[in-house]
């Protein structure tokens, strides 16, 4: 389930998925960056254009080549901010489409041997009031289709559906 709310120019979505598989699987899969392409939607011609040797650490810069609309490739720079081992990891935009972006990635081991994960992203868009619109007609569409995309990936692989 996705949710959106919106407080002073900011929106926030917010997932959460169980996963059957246990935390330490969960926390290799999701702390590589190199698996992020497997969870985008291949229209999006996401690809990483920086090198990538280990998982996510603490200052950690990742460069991507991503389609943010049709036709339109982009450059978008992050930067791991923050990384709990196998419980969170942060990371920011540095440049790249929105004004800002601030996804929060957690993991928590469940007594059954799963593993539940929820994504917090707190995005604020360029134009003021024309970014609000865009918004509404396309960005909060886009994204739900981004983070379905993802669930449904997710459950195929982790959870045999």
């Amino acid at each position: 389930m996705i949710q959106f709310k919106k407080h002073s120019g900011i929106y926030t979505l917010s997932t959460e998925q169980i996963l059957n598989i246990p935390l330490e699987e969960a926390w290799v899969f999701f702390s590589n960056p190199k698996n992020l392409a497997k969870i985008t939607p291949s229209k999006m011609g996401f690809e990483i254009t920086s090198d990538v040797e280990r998982s996510a650490y603490p200052g950690q810069i990742i460069s991507y080549k991503i389609g943010v609309l049709p036709g339109i490739q982009q450059n978008w720079v992050t930067e791991i901010t923050q990384v709990k081992n196998h419980e969170f990891f942060i990371d920011e935009q540095r440049f790249g489409p929105y004004k800002m972006w601030h996804h929060e990635h957690f993991f928590e081991a469940l007594p059954d041997g799963k593993t539940l994960m929820r994504d917090k992203v707190s995005y604020k868009l360029p134009f003021g009031f024309l970014g609000h619109f865009i918004h509404n007609m396309y960005i909060k569409s886009e994204l739900q289709t981004i983070f379905n995309y993802r669930y449904s990936t997710l459950e195929t692989r982790f959870n045999g559906r």
